[in-house]
């Protein structure tokens, strides 16, 4: 797999998470995630103990605590949901403030909230100290079926130059006189998104073609293999492991 883009997102460090190997990380991530879904939603102590858990592994990776709230942000519409189930759920009610409040509908939220922002944080943990490219690599260690990674590859690798090229199309209306300002121009804003389309799908007739020309088999060659230790695994494990323990206390408590 050729070499990849550095992201926004990633924020790069020398930490012994920044070291870890990604499909350590992407399987730590996923069973940390797994846990937590599966944990009662009435054991709300155990979810102080995730929150703290991805702290500790924030610290290690040196990733400042703002960083993290600001990136956390990107949940605010599902916050928006849970904030609405309380009052729209049916039920027994409970007065809250002079509201109304469905009991169910207050568990529910609590559990979106809780079990959403845990598994935001897990991830943005993950892309902040792993690049996309050994996230790739990681994806393709672990066996995910190799069509999805070359899907995803490709979605990473042109997302920018067709950003880029639908940005030279609005400096081109705009170089014309053209501002968007009402219904009127929505006509146009779709014009622009059918040649958009059009222009994908012929760059993407025309990179296929050069990599068929290439030696394209289906599958892209991997230059470096990216290999990890027991102990690697086991460092990794730890946080899956840990919040275990804790799921299997809220479920016995």
């Amino acid at each position: 797999m050729g070499a990849g883009h550095a992201h926004r997102l990633y924020r790069p460090g020398h930490s012994p998470v920044h070291a870890l190997p990604p499909h350590c990380k992407l399987a730590a991530t996923f069973g940390f995630v797994l846990v937590v879904v599966s944990t009662p939603r009435e054991a709300v102590w155990a979810f102080g103990l995730y929150a703290l858990l991805l702290a500790g592994v924030a610290a290690l990776a040196r990733i400042p605590a703002g960083l993290l709230l600001r990136r956390l942000l990107i949940e605010i519409p599902f916050v928006a949901f849970a904030v609405l189930m309380p009052f729209v759920a049916e039920g027994e009610r409970v007065e809250v403030l002079g509201m109304s409040l469905s009991v169910s509908g207050l568990w529910g939220a609590w559990n979106v909230l809780a079990k959403g922002t845990l598994g935001v944080a897990a991830s943005v943990l993950l892309a902040s100290t792993t690049e996309l490219r050994a996230l790739l690599l990681g994806l393709q260690r672990l066996r995910l079926p190799p069509l999805l990674v070359q899907i995803a590859s490709f979605m990473i690798r042109y997302g920018d130059v067709i950003g880029d090229e639908l940005r030279r199309m609005s400096v081109a209306r705009r170089s014309r006189g053209f501002e968007a300002s009402g219904i009127r121009h929505w006509g146009v804003l779709a014009k622009t998104a059918g040649a958009l389309f059009i222009r994908s799908y012929e760059r993407g007739e025309r990179v296929y073609l050069a990599m068929v020309s290439r030696g394209y088999a289906g599958s892209m060659p991997v230059i470096d293999e990216v290999v990890a230790t027991r102990g690697q695994w086991a460092y990794a494990a730890v946080l899956p492991v840990t919040a275990l323990a804790v799921c299997l206390m809220g479920w016995t408590l």
